[in-house]
């Protein structure tokens, strides 16, 4: 069913997408959904306060193993997004979406086989995937 729903959303971005067709304007919509992702995200901090960034040098205890350091992680958010963050936010990331699927669709990628085997390669190596 999920992969269905990730075919069907590949292949209606496909229908739709008219204007930037082109591979050049697909990288270049796609990295400008990912500044206005960024940019949202700044102005949930900046202008709305709905969310405050808290950071600071992340410390790992010297004595504890692999397994316990997403323990000692912090993500440096601290609060809730707002309804009208959360909004923002979600629409771009579907417009993220939305270019992700139409850079598949030009280089003839499922978008579900890439989702299936990075699960498979996360699922296989776990937190040495990314450590």
């Amino acid at each position: 069913m999920k992969d269905l729903l990730c075919d069907q959303f590949q292949e209606t971005v496909g229908e739709y997408l008219i204007r930037h067709r082109s591979i050049l304007d697909i990288m270049a919509k796609l990295q400008e959904a990912n500044s206005r992702t960024n940019r949202a995200i700044t102005k949930a901090v900046t202008s709305c306060g709905c969310v405050k960034i808290t950071a600071d040098r992340q410390v790992i205890p010297p004595d504890i193993d692999l397994a316990q350091v997403k323990e000692h992680m912090h993500n440096h958010l601290n609060g809730q997004l707002c309804e009208h963050c959360r909004e923002v936010l979600e629409n771009e990331l579907g417009n993220t979406l939305f270019y992700l699927a139409a850079l598949s669709n030009s280089l003839n990628l499922n978008l579900y086989d890439i989702l299936l085997k990075e699960h498979k390669k996360l699922a296989a190596l776990g937190v040495f995937n990314f450590a």
